[in-house]
This record gives C-alpha cells, sequence and structure tokens, in this order.
C-alpha cells in the first residue's frame, strides 16, 4: 500500500518490520526465508514490492519474479525471471536433467550472492513451474545452511478454496527455517481509515457502503476507490458493476475469482444468484442458512458440501460474505455480488435460478424463498412453476405486502397455463394493480379475464373487480354494462344473476343518472317478480328508501335484520352485511355496525376487488366519525385528479376541522377542481364537508354555496333524508347567519320533518337544535332543551351531537338571562368536548361560557392532568407494556373503548407513539416521579 506508515493497516506495518528485518540479516551476511501469506487481495503483493524498494535503497540487489498460471508449462520461467537472460543456460539443458540445472542456477545466484547482498522477491510462489518451485524450496535449505546474504521472501496465497490445496511452500521445510506473517483481511476502522485518505470530504454513509463493498480487501477497496473517488466527487456506491467507470473493481473481482480456482469460482456465482432471489424477501428459510445453505450451493454447483461449507465460513471471516438480520450469508454489498455474476450470461443466469428454484423445492424450502428465484429463472414451463408463484402471491397478500403478489402474479403468466386458470390468475393480479398505482394495466387485465372462458363464477368475480375498478375511475355506467353484459350469459344462474343486480344497484351509486335508472329497474322488479331479487338486492332496496325518506330507523333494522337471518349465497353475502352496516350506522346502532362491517371484511379476498369492499370500509370511517372518534379515521388518500374527492377526504375533512386544524383543511378543501370532479354520492359528501370547513372559517356565503349544491344534487339522487348529508340543517345555520331568518327556519323545519321520518335521536337532535337556533325565544329554548334530553337518553355514540346541542342551549339560557342554568351545562360541554378532544366544539362552549360571565372554565386542556380518571388508567397500564386487547380484559372494556380513551391520550399529552406515554405521564410530577 502506498502512503505514509502510519495509514497502513497494522498487519502490513508488521509484515514491512519483519522483511526490514531479514533484509537487515542478509546485509550482515546471514539471510533466511520470510513467508508472507494471505487471500487474494489483502496485499501480500505492495507490502513486497514495497519491501523491495526499501532494500534497494539499503543497497542490497533485488532480484524479482511474479509468477502467473501462463509460466507452468515452461521449465524454471520463474527462476528465468529472477536470474535474467543467461544466454548459455538454454544450450545447458540438453545435457543434463533437472537436478544439473538446478545447481547451475543455484551457482549462479551465489555468484550474485558473492558481488552484494540480495534480495530474491517471488510473488505468488504457488503458480510457479514445478522445477522453479522445487529450486526455491532447495535454495532456502540451502541459505540456511550455507549462511548466505540472501533473502527469499515469497508470497503465498493462503485461502480456504472449494478445491482442496495443494501443499504449501513450506511444507518440507523445517518451520526453523522460516519467518512467517498472514495478512488478515482489513479492519472496519483500517478500511474507513483508508477510504477517508482519498476522499477526506465524504460522508458516513458513503464510507461505510465503501467498506462493506471493499469486503476487507485492500485490492477490491483501492479498485472502487478508483471508479468512485475524486477530490470533489463521491458518486453513491451503486448496486450494479455497469454503473462503474473505468470499470477497475469488477476487474479485481475478476481476479479474485480466477485466482480462487474454478470451483470456488462456480459456487461463488451460485451464491451470487441465489442472494440475488432474496432481494426483498420478507421471511427466512432456515434451508438458506448454515448447512442448508452449504449443501444447496454444493448441488447448485456440483461441489463437495463439506468444501462448500468451510468455504461459507471462511468467506465470512473475511468479511466478503455477512449475515443479514434474518442469519442469511450473503454478499457485503450487493455491488459485490453483482461484480461476481459480472460476464456470466444471462441465460446462464437464468438456468442457475431455475436450478436453485427446483432444488429449493425438492429439499423443502419455504415457498417465497422458491418463489425469490422463480423471479427471476424466465418460464420454467412445468406445472409446479405457477403453483408456487401463486401459492407465494397468497402469502405476500396475507403479510400486507401487494407488491410482492403482484410481482409473483406477474411472473405466473409467463408460464403455459390452460384458459380457466389463465383467467382467474389475470382476474386476482388486474384487481391489485387496480387497487395499486398500476390502475390501466389492471383494467386491460381483467378486461382479457373477462373474456376468457371459465366457470360462471369466476366470471362474475372478473365481472365484479371490472366493474369496481370502472366506477373507482368515475366511470360508473361503463361498469353498469359490464355487468349487464354477463348478466345476459347467465340465465341458468339466477343466485349468479341477483349477484350481478347487487352488484349494480352498488355501483351506480357513482353516477345519478345510472342510478335512477337501476333502481327503477330493481323496485319494480321487486314488485312484480320477487322471486328474483335475493336477501342482498332487498337490503339495498331497503337502503335506497331509508335515503329517500321512506321509512324509519326500526322499520329498516327490522327488515335487513330478517334479511340477516335468511340462508345466504357466500357470493352474495358481502353485499348483504355491507348494505345492513350502513343501515345500522344511519340508525345509532352503532356497535351493531361494527360487528357487521367486521364480519363483511372479514369475508373479503385481497387478491379479488369487490364492489362491497370500499363500502365497508367507508361505513367503518362513517362509524368513527359518528362517535367522535377522529382520530381513527382512515389516512387521507390522494389527490387525483381523474377521480375525484372519495368519502375519505370529506370525513377527514370534517375530521380536520373539528380537531382545530384550519390550516391542513383550508389547502384540503381548495385541493379539488370540484367543476372537473366525475359526478357521485362522494363528490356530494365532499361539498357538505366543504361546506362545514368554509362555515368553520368564517365565510357563511361560501358554506351556504356547498350546501345548497349540496342538496340540489341529493335531491336530484332522490336521497332527501338527512341522515347522510344533513344540508338543509347546515344551510339554514348560513341562513341565519346572513340575516335571512325566514329562510333559514324553512330549510330548518323541512329537516325536522324529514328527521322524525328517521327517528333516531342523531338526525332529530340535531335538527332541533337547528331548527331552536333559528326560532328564538321560548319556543326556540325549548327545542333545545328537546333536543338535548334526545341526545342525553341516547347514550353512546352521539357525543359530538350532544356537545352542540349543550352549547346551542346555553346560548339560548344566556340570551334568556338564566345564566346560571347557562354556565351549568356549558361547562358540562366543555367537559365532554375535552373527553372528545374535539378543540372546535371545546373553543365553542368555552367561547358560549364566556358570553354568559364565566371568567375562565377551570378545565386542564393539556398535559397529564387534562387526563380522566379512565385515561390515566388506561394510559398507565398501555405505558407499563399492556395491550390494548389485555388492557380491556383487566377493565372489562370494549377495545375499541380503550383504543377511544388511547386516542384522546395522545392528543392530551401531546405525543404520537405509545412508547412516549411514560415519559409524558410523569412529566407533570415533581422530580419526574
Amino acid at each position: 500500500m502506498s502512503g505514509p506508515h502510519g495509514d497502513q493497516p497494522r498487519e502490513h506495518r508488521e509484515a514491512a518490520a519483519l522483511l526490514a528485518a531479514g533484509a537487515a540479516r542478509a546485509r550482515a551476511g546471514s539471510g533466511g526465508l520470510v513467508l508472507l501469506r494471505g487471500a487474494t487481495g489483502t496485499g501480500r503483493t505492495t507490502v513486497l514490492e514495497a519491501a523491495a524498494e526499501d532494500a534497494a535503497g539499503h543497497g542490497m540487489r533485488v532480484l524479482r519474479a511474479r509468477c502467473a498460471p501462463g509460466d507452468t508449462t515452461v521449465p524454471f520461467a520463474a527462476v528465468h525471471q529472477l536470474l535474467g537472460p543467461i544466454q548459455w543456460f538454454g544450450q545447458q539443458q540438453g545435457s543434463g536433467g533437472e537436478r544439473e540445472q538446478a545447481a547451475l542456477l543455484w551457482r549462479i545466484l551465489r555468484e550474485y550472492a558473492d558481488e552484494s547482498p540480495l534480495m530474491v522477491a517471488v510473488d505468488d510462489v504457488h503458480l510457479a513451474d514445478a522445477p522453479s518451485y522445487r529450486w526455491l524450496v532447495e535454495s532456502a535449505r540451502h541459505m540456511d545452511r550455507l549462511r548466505m546474504p540472501i533473502l527469499l521472501a515469497v508470497t503465498e496465497r493462503s485461502q480456504y478454496d472449494v478445491d482442496p490445496p495443494a501443499p504449501g511452500f513450506t511444507h518440507t521445510l523445517s518451520p526453523a527455517l522460516v519467518h512467517t506473517r498472514t495478512l488478515a483481511p482489513l479492519t472496519a476502522d483500517a478500511a474507513a481509515a483508508l477510504v477517508r485518505t482519498r476522499a477526506p470530504a465524504a460522508g458516513e454513509a458513503w464510507v461505510d457502503d465503501c467498506v462493506r463493498a471493499g469486503a476487507g480487501s485492500p485490492m477490491l477497496l483501492h479498485a472502487l476507490l478508483d471508479d468512485l473517488a475524486g477530490p470533489d466527487r463521491q458518486p453513491a456506491v451503486p448496486e450494479t458493476a455497469a454503473a462503474l467507470y473505468p470499470g477497475a473493481y469488477p476487474a479485481a473481482v475478476s481476479w479474485w475469482l480466477d485466482s480462487a480456482g474454478p470451483g470456488t469460482a462456480e459456487v461463488a456465482r451460485a451464491l451470487a444468484a441465489l442472494d440475488e432471489g432474496w432481494d426483498g424477501t420478507a421471511v427466512c428459510d432456515p434451508g438458506c442458512t448454515g448447512d442448508g445453505l452449504g449443501g444447496l450451493l454444493a448441488e447448485l454447483a456440483d461441489a463437495d458440501p463439506a468444501r462448500v461449507t468451510g468455504w461459507l465460513t471462511a468467506m465470512t471471516g473475511l468479511g466478503v460474505l455477512s449475515p443479514d438480520a434474518d442469519g442469511r450469508t450473503r454478499y457485503a454489498h450487493p455491488l459485490l455480488r453483482d461484480a461476481v455474476l459480472t460476464g456470466v450470461p444471462a441465460a446462464r443466469r437464468r438456468a442457475v435460478h431455475r436450478q436453485a428454484a427446483e432444488r429449493m423445492l425438492h429439499r423443502g424450502a419455504l415457498t417465497e424463498t422458491v418463489a425469490r428465484q422463480l423471479l427471476l429463472s424466465g418460464p420454467v414451463g412445468d406445472p409446479w412453476a405457477p403453483g408456487v408463484l401463486q401459492e407465494a402471491a397468497g402469502l405476500a397478500l396475507r403479510d400486507g405486502r401487494s407488491d410482492d403478489a403482484v410481482a409473483f402474479l406477474r411472473r405466473a403468466l409467463d408460464e403455459p397455463l390452460p384458459d380457466e386458470r389463465r383467467q382467474r390468475l389475470l382476474t386476482e393480479l388486474g384487481s391489485l394493480e387496480c387497487a395499486g398505482p398500476g390502475t390501466a394495466s389492471g383494467i386491460s387485465r381483467l378486461s382479457e379475464a373477462l373474456r376468457l372462458p371459465g366457470a360462471p363464477q369466476d366470471r362474475v368475480r372478473a365481472a365484479l373487480a371490472l366493474g369496481t375498478a370502472l366506477a373507482g375511475r368515475g366511470k360508473a355506467r361503463a361498469a353498469v354494462e359490464v355487468l349487464r353484459t354477463v348478466d345476459g350469459q347467465l340465465a341458468d344462474r339466477p343466485d349468479l344473476v341477483g349477484l350481478l343486480h347487487s352488484a349494480s344497484a352498488l355501483l351506480s351509486d357513482q353516477d345519478q343518472s345510472i342510478r335512477r335508472d337501476v333502481y327503477r329497474w330493481l323496485c319494480d322488479t321487486a314488485e312484480r317478480s320477487p322471486e328474483l331479487i335475493g336477501p342482498a338486492t332487498r337490503a339495498l332496496l331497503v337502503r335506497h328508501a331509508a335515503t329517500a325518506g321512506l321509512t324509519s330507523a326500526d322499520d329498516a333494522m327490522k327488515q335487513v335484520r330478517a334479511l340477516l337471518a335468511e340462508p345466504t349465497d357466500p357470493l352474495t353475502e358481502p353485499f348483504l352485511l355491507g348494505t345492513a352496516a350502513a343501515v345500522a350506522q344511519w340508525a345509532d346502532e352503532l356497535d351493531e355496525a361494527d360487528r357487521l362491517v367486521d364480519r363483511g371484511l372479514a369475508g373479503q379476498r385481497p387478491d379479488l376487488l369487490h364492489p362491497m369492499h370500499e363500502a365497508l370500509l367507508n361505513t367503518r370511517a362513517d362509524i368513527a366519525a359518528a362517535r367522535g372518534e377522529y382520530g381513527r379515521l382512515p389516512v387521507e388518500p390522494p389527490v387525483t385528479a381523474d377521480t375525484g374527492p372519495a368519502n375519505a377526504h370529506a370525513l377527514t375533512l370534517i375530521a380536520l376541522v373539528e380537531q382545530g386544524r384550519t390550516d391542513e383543511a383550508r389547502r384540503l378543501a381548495d385541493g379539488f377542481d370540484l367543476h372537473a370532479a366525475p359526478d357521485s354520492w362522494e363528490l356530494n359528501r365532499f361539498l357538505y364537508a366543504r361546506g362545514v370547513q368554509r362555515a368553520a372559517s368564517g365565510d357563511p356565503a361560501g358554506a351556504l354555496h356547498d350546501f345548497l349544491e349540496c342538496g340540489r344534487r341529493q335531491s336530484a339522487r332522490k336521497v332527501v333524508s338527512p341522515v347522510v348529508t344533513p344540508w338543509r340543517s347546515a344551510a339554514a345555520e348560513c341562513r341565519f347567519a346572513l340575516g335571512s331568518p325566514r329562510e333559514a327556519l324553512a330549510l330548518a323545519a323541512e329537516e325536522l320533518r324529514l328527521a322524525r321520518v328517521w327517528g333516531t335521536p342523531r338526525t332529530v337532535g340535531r335538527a332541533m337544535r337547528v331548527l331552536g337556533t333559528v326560532t328564538g325565544g321560548r319556543r326556540g329554548l325549548e327545542l333545545a332543551e328537546e333536543a338535548v334530553r334526545l341526545l342525553r337518553d341516547a347514550g353512546t355514540g352521539t357525543e359530538p351531537e350532544l356537545v352542540a346541542a349543550l352549547v346551542a342551549r346555553g346560548r339560548q339560557l344566556t340570551a334568556a338571562g338564566d345564566r346560571v342554568r347557562a354556565r351549568e351545562g356549558l361547562r358540562e360541554a366543555v367537559g365532554r368536548a375535552e373527553r372528545l378532544a374535539a378543540p372546535r366544539l371545546l373553543s365553542l362552549a368555552e367561547e358560549a361560557l364566556r358570553e354568559g360571565g364565566a371568567r375562565r372554565t377551570g378545565a386542564v386542556r393539556t398535559g397529564s392532568g387534562a387526563l380522566t380518571g379512565s385515561e390515566r388508567r388506561i394510559a398507565q397500564l398501555a405505558a407499563d407494556g399492556r395491550t390494548n386487547t389485555e388492557i380491556a380484559a383487566l377493565l372489562h372494556l370494549a377495545r375499541r373503548t380503550v383504543e377511544t380513551h388511547l386516542t384522546n391520550v395522545y392528543k392530551k399529552l401531546g405525543i404520537r407513539r405509545r412508547g412516549e406515554l411514560s415519559t409524558a405521564l410523569n412529566a407533570d410530577l415533581p422530580d419526574g416521579r
């Protein structure tokens, strides 16, 4: 290695000192043999060359030879390098055997030694031709016996290879004759120091990448730095050798493989291929660790398993290989692995992956481990391959890794498959792609699946998936047409026809005109031929009647419960459960709705796009919003230009408003061009939510526009009940704020009339509250009082509406001069808003208190002092490491109640993670106790 001694690894400095001592003895008239051993790339040549220069600087004559594989057929080739051209030597070859020629060469060496002390430097002696090798061994014996001024300095490769090694250079020499030093691989610190010498400004991550790619080898590390490092540039260490220029690193790796021999090179490349197939693997296969890996590599390379296992151990010790977090032995860096594979033809690499997959399968490896190899193998053509890939896709989906599942299914399509199996696979793959970013390709695959022959159930599944994908992209008419086309082909399967009817009704919600046509047809069919309408479709008709203001919550729940008790086909059950859950949520039967959603989602296949899946998720989010559990709402989906706002956007917007996150709410509200959004019920929900946001931000005119537009669109869809979007009440409050009490009164009165048709405390209580506000006076106060009583008697699930009603009543009591009762009710509102962790409601309640003459609420809103007794007990158990399920069992609570309390605790304590609970709970105690 170049550079000052202080920059050299310790092993190199010690080897240099050993050689310098040997040279000093030679100059004093008594030389000897110094042997430097080490693995390929550990710097043997560098140390030897530096020692030779040092010896020459001290007046010694240096004879050099560097042995190479091509010289093995030329007798005494290495000696000729040492002694230089000898004109008469060739003439003497025919006059005697090897012994005589060796003696002649020895005399020449002695003549050189008589002239001055010698250093005979032989690099890579293990590659010397046989006569030279024997001559050097005998020369070592002579030098010791004759006490000659000659230092014989020899380097030899000592590395564990798969091919058994030949005896070493000193095999026949007495240990007393030899001074030996074995060069160890670079330590991580030494390698990092070397990198910083070449690139002083490099960051820690870049240095670490270089160290791992250098794999403890000075040769590899220098080559990598030659490709990467410059005075002012440190490009990222790539994962492929093709990204390197001028390519010193892959050339060095190739040299390392050539030096190791064909057996080791084959095993190294087989391991590189396996390693390549492990990228992204989520599970560790015991067959890919320890002796299992050694046996597998031995089969792939037709090598001795014991030698392969030894090689793995040795390479790990050198730093070429390292175990990953799952215990698999892998190359220290992906770049090193890729460089090992450089030059291996693509067809050969695919063949190795295929062979590996087959061997792994026969050895009982985990399915995903085999499938990872198949991803890189190219088509196999055997029936087992698509089965393995599909099974691996199912396992990946079970673990929530949809991207992996998509990769496995795409690869399975490369295999020859019968049409029916290909049809099912296309449906699964298209469903997953439509659920992710690959929408266009997903719809194309689902369309292809629908064109292929298949069993009726499979064709219906493909139609449902394609219809769901189209409707989700604002193409509800095309979605219903797809279902109708398949419907016409299933005249002999009334069960499947009913399923398609249910799906058509559900998907038609995305388009006003198609929805009207579909429900008109369903209603006519139900009246003329009720036997053609199954339980799921009848449940959808109940839901339709609920939104049209034609039934009460009690009657609707009686009907859906009766339908749930009927025998149901598994294919139609999701429609029945999802529809019943939506009706139960509207009817304030929130616990029952929760159970129905859970049942519905449990029956969903993650690899099949289904129109009820998104509906079930929407109902779950609606339940959380109804309870005021804004922290449990789903993550806001991305804003996309082609689909417009979704129900999740609407719920997120309302949650942001209720949590007082006004800037975020404004950005979300302004994030859509609603003129370009497809006409759908989700657009109407977002219009209502944007109205809420505008009203909360002090823009009643803008809010009124949104509420009225929402109402116009909902009425056109014959959705008149306030159970979905109570736009009339909201518009009435805006009209009242804008100085139009007559219009406000008309809207509020109509809302209450429709609310009483449905008859739930939530809808009626809300309508009464608003009507009381715009009516005012004694009648207004009576309505507010009635709203409070109704909502308080309703129990859990209507808490946000109860707080709003308490505030409205408090304001009216204040206006009537009854400030004592007003403050009492408003303080209750403050406490309930605190427990809900609803800053907007809390602010309204406190503002009303101040208007009533209260100086302060007395409530602690943040910190551990703000926690209720229940919240503190639950928080302490969670801080102690209890799971939500364990806490629920200990305190005899529902798990959802525990989750709600913890959500409130996080908000009050200003934390985001469970691990922060202990510190936050103790923060307000003296001395942290």
